[in-house]
Order: structure tokens, then sequence, then C-alpha cells
């Protein structure tokens, strides 16, 4: 164990840049203690991420870690339309309130190939009446991709909100073999919970 990290109170954050067909992913990510903790992912096309957001992050650099590359990789092969099933434990989630972190582990329990929709993962967390938490949950995912919210939908089967835009969303969704119908909705062939 590196114990210059024994007295780092908070690890200063590296950027990746992840170049892909879609654009620039950035994982933000420390150094800690305990290994690599990914605090966040940031998609192209995002609305949420600004310039000035941008500028005021630490250079990008290139990853020596080898769990950080393998997640680098993951997500390069993902965005090509493999089958990556990623290892959650690199990620912060210690960082999401307890609600949040029962949502994208429910999120992250959705097989490639499937859907759910907000009410249905409400329902299977126990809080029915919760599905706009979830949906608020999902928006706010620090880890998109590694944790697949594009994979809930509106009850109806139209696409909502997704950090990358709902073009990457439904790109991400057939690539997995989501189906779609002619007005854009998901068939709802495949659904989990």
């Amino acid at each position: 164990m590196d114990r210059s990290l024994d007295n780092l109170p908070d690890a200063i954050p590296v950027v990746t840049g992840i170049a892909t067909a879609s654009g620039q992913v950035r994982l933000i990510w420390v150094c800690s203690r305990s290994g690599p903790r990914v605090r966040r992912i940031l998609l192209p096309g995002d609305p949420r991420v600004d310039a000035a957001m941008i500028e005021a992050m630490p250079p990008v650099e290139e990853p020596r870690d080898g769990e950080i590359l393998a997640l680098v990789a993951g997500i390069r092969s993902l965005l090509q339309g493999k089958d990556v099933r990623f290892d959650i434990g690199l990620l912060d989630l210690d960082r999401c309130p307890p609600f949040q972190r029962r949502v994208l582990l429910a999120e992250y329990g959705i097989p490639r190939g499937y859907v759910s929709t907000y009410g249905r993962i409400a329902r299977h967390l126990g809080k029915p009446s919760a599905f706009r938490a979830v949906g608020n949950a999902l928006a706010r995912n620090p880890f998109p991709l590694v944790i697949p919210c594009h994979r809930a939908l509106r009850s109806d089967g139209r696409l909502s909100g997704f950090q990358g835009g709902l073009a990457l969303k439904r790109r991400l969704l057939e690539m997995e073999g989501v189906r779609f119908r002619e007005d854009g909705r998901v068939l709802m062939d495949r659904v989990w919970y």
C-alpha cells in the first residue's frame, strides 16, 4: 500500500479522456488508500457540463492504473456495441445518498438487452409511488454507461432524459438488441423487474 496517501484528506481528482465515436467521455477519479475510485463519468452532449466546468477540471491524464485502464477499455467496447459487464467496485457510490444508491444498484441489475421502467424499479425497491424519485436519481447518475441508466424508460416505452442525449440512449439500446416500434417507443418484450 502506498503510505504517501495515508495523510491525504481528499485525493485530487484526475480526469481521463476517452475518445469515442460519440465524442469525448470523461472519467473523473481519485487514487485513494484502497485504490482508484471513480467519482463521475461525463458523457459527450451532457447539457449539465459547460465549458467553464471543463476548464476548471484538472488536466487530462493518461491512466497508469490497471483497473482504470480496464474501465476505459470497457467503456470503449460498450460504445462499440460489445457486451460488457463492469465491476462497480471502482465506483465511489458512497458519495450518493442512500436512496439513489439503491436505485443505481437496481439499475445495475438490469441485464443487457432488457429494459425497465421507473415505476417497475420503484416497485422493486418497495416504494411503488416513488417512480419520479427513481427518475430523478437516475437523471443524476454519476456513473452512466457503467450503471446502465439508458435501460430505464417511461411506463409507455418512451425514452426520456439521458445525460448523453436521447439519440445516444436509443443507439445504446439498439446495440443491445432492444427493438423499437415505428412511433419511437421501445417494444416492451424484454422487461426486467
